[in-house]
């Protein structure tokens, strides 16, 4: 069963930003986690959401349950992410 991901202006903009080869990993990672999010997705206390890694990058997400959608709000460096 999938779930739909939908990305916040913000974290459309810096994946847009990102040199190609890496963005297409990140964009496979994402698949991924459409299949099965609950394998790789990791509670956040910090702002009560949930993290997502991607190697040397971070994603919080939000989820909707009802309507099975992941929500992108803030995709960024994994040293820059949690000063949000």
């Amino acid at each position: 069963m999938t779930w739909k991901i939908e990305f916040s202006s913000k974290a459309e903009r810096f994946l847009k930003k990102l040199p190609k080869d890496i963005s297409l990993r990140i964009l496979n990672k994402f698949k991924l986690l459409q299949q099965n999010p609950f394998r790789f997705l990791e509670h956040y206390e910090g702002a009560n959401c949930f993290k997502f890694r991607i190697g040397d990058y971070r994603a919080l997400v939000d989820i909707d349950f009802d309507r099975k959608i992941l929500l992108v709000r803030v995709f960024d460096k994994r040293g820059r992410i949690y000063k949000r």
